[in-house]
């Protein structure tokens, strides 16, 4: 009887250590996947957050990219609507000052033709001189005045011309087709953005015979600079210098209504 009770106890003893052996590795397998799971738990919001910067940080270089386009468009789109609106200006002032010109100038105008063509030998050769020239654009026309330069009539004559949108009353001189400035492979641009003029400011600073007073440079730094309050600067020294030079001519008698015959052909008052 003795002998099976002991064995019944050894039983359990062997049952009951097994159970706490079984379990207590149970818990040490569940403490390593926890303290896995724990050290993983960090790793994984590192690598969120690594690339919620990382899409911030492109988002942002998208953002100024589009920014720097913006700008870009909008510095562009200004400087054309300031350029169109300077030629809508400088259009106005050449309808509204060209038109008011020829009115006070017809008269002079049409006397000046009368007497050239009572003075034409046997009615030969044209009171008008017919010039073929370049305007904005690119577009060529044919360029007429009086042959003659008393009191600059023959700039006067051009003014139908500005009223049509030939010309402008400031502005670089008109080329002539097989002008070398037209060819060149870099051609100034300018030159086909802006229209001719009857004169400009390489006529009222090219006599002062300077380096920086170069036709080519004053044309240039016109195109660039041109606005309505030198536009008007530019007409009131021309006018002054042509009234100049008239007065100086009639004091030394030799101003003549037409010096058509002491001119080369193809002379050009504007060149």
């Amino acid at each position: 009887m003795r002998s099976a009770r002991r064995t019944a106890v050894r039983s359990t003893k062997s049952t009951t250590a097994y159970a706490t052996a079984t379990r207590g590795g149970g818990g040490r397998a569940t403490a390593v996947r926890e303290d896995l799971g724990r050290e993983a738990a960090p790793r994984g919001a590192l690598g969120r957050a690594t690339a919620v910067r990382e899409a911030l940080r492109r988002a942002t270089a998208v953002r100024g990219a589009l920014r720097a386009v913006r700008e870009a468009l909008g510095r562009a789109v200004g400087s054309l609507t300031d350029r169109a609106a300077a030629l809508t200006r400088k259009r106005a002032l050449d309808l509204a000052l060209g038109s008011a010109l020829l009115l006070l100038a017809a008269p002079a105008l049409a006397l000046a033709a009368l007497v050239l063509a009572v003075r034409a030998p046997h009615g030969r050769g044209s009171v008008l001189l017919r010039e073929a020239r370049v305007g904005m654009g690119g577009r060529p026309f044919e360029l007429r005045s009086l042959r003659t330069r008393r009191f600059r009539l023959d700039l006067l004559s051009r003014l139908p011309h500005v009223v049509r949108g030939d010309l402008s009353l400031v502005g670089p001189p008109p080329l002539r087709p097989d002008d070398p400035a037209l060819s060149a492979p870099r051609t100034d641009p300018w030159r086909r953005e802006l229209r001719p003029g009857l004169t400009g400011l390489a006529q009222v600073r090219a006599r002062s015979g300077m380096p920086w007073d170069e036709p080519a440079l004053l044309d240039a730094h016109y195109a660039e600079h041109h606005g309505t309050g030198l536009d008007l600067a530019i007409l009131v020294r021309s006018a002054r210098i042509h009234l100049r030079t008239e007065l100086r001519e009639a004091r030394r008698g030799k101003a003549r209504l037409s010096d058509t015959d002491h001119r080369p052909p193809g002379y050009s008052g504007v060149d």
